[in-house]
């Protein structure tokens, strides 16, 4: 996707999440948005292609675009859910999506205990390395970008640990979302005393074959995430983060 295009695409879906353009809403006729934007009536059109496999639109022959409900959106885009996680119901979301990983996770945990094969330790191992090596790396974005990447390495690899793979193939899906879903509740100062030594229990765990003391481990680990989320969140009306208890 040409970088004007997807430029183009970000600022219509943001228009879409903040309500700028309201569900139910027809959107400009192609030929008023190619004079908005400045861009080709080629480019319009696949944006509008674009919000419509992303279900932000639908469209009909004749009548143009209409933005639909939230209730239809692709949340597991990475594109929309970067938008909903800068709008003011973003931590609402990011709860929705905590919620996910501790019905997902905490079970695979245990799971992996069980069926971990010596390369799937190895796998877990080395995203470990990656982790501990990337906080002694300087702080900065490309730092951050790595000790992400590498995190979500760890918990992809634990899935595929489980040997379900229709199980690994629903991470696929949500792998870039889960990226970004990671990004605002993101503690860098507190990794060497809380988030690495998480991850290490984790590990063990599944190498020792326990698979309780992994579901622990890693309901663990997500309680931490949830406190960060409270701390991201404040007090902001109508929040609250899934409890899982």
């Amino acid at each position: 996707m040409a970088r004007r295009h997807r430029d183009v695409l970000r600022v219509l879906i943001a228009d879409i999440v903040t309500g700028t353009r309201k569900s139910g809403e027809q959107l400009p006729r192609e030929t008023d948005l190619v004079e908005e934007f400045g861009v080709s009536r080629g480019v319009v059109r696949e944006c509008i292609r674009a919000l419509e496999e992303r279900h932000l639109v639908t469209v009909k022959h004749g009548k143009g675009a209409t933005v639909r409900s939230s209730d239809y959106w692709d949340m597991l885009d990475a594109d929309v859910l970067t938008a909903v996680l800068e709008s003011s119901w973003g931590p609402a979301v990011l709860g929705e999506y905590l919620e996910c990983r501790r019905i997902l996770e905490v079970e695979a945990a245990g799971l992996a205990a069980e069926r971990a094969s010596e390369h799937d330790l190895e796998r877990l191992a080395d995203a470990m390395a990656r982790m501990e090596a990337t906080v002694r790396r300087p702080p900065g974005p490309a730092s951050e970008a790595m000790f992400h990447e590498a995190d979500l390495m760890f918990h992809t690899t634990l899935i595929s640990a489980t040997g379900n793979h229709a199980l690994s193939s629903l991470v696929e899906r949500i792998h870039k979302a889960l990226l970004a879903a990671r990004y605002p509740t993101a503690r860098p100062e507190y990794r060497v005393e809380r988030s690495l030594p998480e991850h290490q229990a984790i590990l063990k765990a599944v190498a020792a074959g326990n698979p309780r003391a992994a579901r622990k481990a890693m309901a663990t680990h997500l309680a931490t995430i949830a406190e960060y989320l409270r701390e991201y969140a404040g007090d902001r009306d109508g929040y609250a983060v899934a409890s899982g208890e």
